[in-house]
């Protein structure tokens, strides 16, 4: 398993800007997908964003699409999530995850997951 650790969480008003970061060790990092997931109080986890082995393919979540920006740096073994326009709606912990499987639908679904981060909470105030 890869293990993940995610940081960059906060208290952010509507409109407002975050960057979350996953910091990845263990096994070879350059050859997952990774993803991000977040999950609402009283609702399941879902799919926000999805980036590929070598950062060619990037996935979004309807909701995040023209928002939400997913990057990764391989030789710093890192995968980010720039948010940008946060709405109160955004609000949910969000997890890092990392999976060998490298095709679309199949990266937007968490049971292909085998590693996750422990999340970060994001809050989105009106």
């Amino acid at each position: 398993q890869v293990h993940l650790v995610e940081s960059g969480g906060g208290l952010v008003q509507a409109g407002d800007s975050l960057r979350l970061s996953c910091a990845a060790s263990g096994r070879t990092f350059s050859t997952n997908t990774m993803g991000w997931f977040r999950q609402a109080p009283g609702k399941e986890r879902e799919f926000v964003a999805a980036i590929s082995w070598n950062g060619g393919g990037t996935y979004y979540a309807d909701s995040v699409k023209g928002r939400f920006t997913i990057s990764r740096d391989i030789a710093e073994t890192t995968v980010d999530l720039q948010m940008n326009s946060l709405k109160p709606g955004d609000t949910a912990v969000y997890y890092c995850a990392a999976t060998f499987v490298s095709s679309w639908p199949h990266i937007q679904f968490r049971r292909n997951y085998d590693s996750w981060g422990q999340g970060t909470q994001v809050t989105v105030s009106s």
